[in-house]
């Protein structure tokens, strides 16, 4: 991710009539990771074994210890964003269960992880085999990237059974999905966004909104925003940083945001890079004061998923501890895992 804050500059090279210009963005590129785990059969399913039981696992103060054998089931990994996760999961020493619930489409499909197999099952006997996992790994944390539509009934499904999770996903009733945990004895991680950075970023805009209201008074402010095609909506966190802006004094609607989803102008005009174009997050937000004489710009950019799939590592780590010392809070977000520290 590039973050990019500039102050102040002649308003000549800003904007021509606050027409958004060509902007040289870059990200660094993704290193993957091919990691194996041993498969066994047990118990009429399938079960991941370590060196180290999952039920004998002590968190100490390193992250080191955390990792060895922590049980994970990472639901929706069929996707994109739940495939990143597994390899990061699994580079980071955690250990995923060989099994993962996904949506009816997905049942039976069979995801390959570093050499290994991790069976998928769709919406029949899901509390069964749940609860079945739960029962061969006690200190299991269920990680969720499905799809919008599931999470209201997915975060009931962990609710019920007894289970902590991470919920990355977006959409669903979200005042529902905070009553129904609220309302168990359950853990758990609700973030929309897991990027770290990102979120600190999106916090530290926060507390300047908060802090110094109507500090950007009078200037016009412009958005660009570049996504793969099949986001064809404004991001959550531009509409964060928005929010934000306005608090500040700037005037502006969501509908002023460009949207940019076609790929050669992303190419050519946004300079993401070819092999990250069905998988980026670019956003510029620009800002002019009334007469022209400065400008100031923020920018944060993501090729892949990495860094919310380390994110939610990060994430999966705090919750682990937190289960483990019987804190008091039970809900969370990724503000608290930042307020943690101790990330990877």
């Amino acid at each position: 991710m590039a973050l990019m804050v500039k102050l102040p500059i002649n308003a000549a090279l800003a904007t021509q009539q606050h027409k958004i210009m060509p902007i040289p963005w870059s990200c660094g590129r993704s290193i993957g990771r091919n990691v194996s785990i041993n498969v066994s059969k047990r118990r009429n399913f399938m079960v991941a074994t370590a060196s180290t039981p999952a039920q004998s696992v002590e968190f100490a103060n390193t992250n080191t210890s955390q990792n060895v054998g922590l049980p994970i089931m990472v639901n929706g990994c069929t996707g994109k964003m739940g495939r990143a996760v597994l390899e990061a999961a699994i580079s980071a020493g955690l250990h995923p269960v060989p099994l993962a619930l996904g949506g009816p489409e997905d049942n039976g499909k069979i995801v390959d992880v570093g050499g290994k197999e991790i069976e998928i099952h769709g919406m029949s006997q899901r509390e069964d085999i749940l609860s079945s996992v739960l029962n061969e790994y006690p200190n299991l944390i269920v990680v969720d990237y499905t799809v919008p539509a599931a999470v209201n009934e997915n975060a009931a499904l962990y609710c019920k059974v007894g289970v902590p999770f991470v919920l990355g996903t977006t959409g669903g009733d979200r005042e529902l999905l905070y009553k129904t945990v609220a309302d168990s004895n359950v853990y758990a991680v609700i973030s929309p966004q897991m990027g770290k950075q990102v979120v600190a970023f999106l916090a530290a805009m926060e507390i300047m909104a908060e802090q110094f209201p109507g500090a950007f008074s009078g200037y016009h402010l412009q958005v660009m925003e570049s996504h793969q095609a099949s986001k064809l909506d404004v991001s959550g966190t531009a509409k964060a940083i928005i929010s934000c802006f306005q608090k500040l004094g700037v005037s502006f609607e969501l509908d002023q945001v460009q949207l940019i989803r076609d790929p050669k102008l992303q190419i050519e005009m946004v300079g993401v890079p070819e092999e990250h174009i069905y998988g980026h997050a670019f956003h510029m937000y620009h800002l002019t004061s009334p007469d022209g004489t400065v400008s100031f710009e923020f920018q944060h950019n993501v090729c892949g998923r990495s860094i919310y799939a380390e994110g939610t590592v990060d994430a999966l780590l705090f919750l682990a501890k937190k289960v483990q010392s019987r804190a008091n809070k039970r809900i969370y977000d990724m503000i608290d895992v930042l307020r943690e520290g101790n990330m990877r």
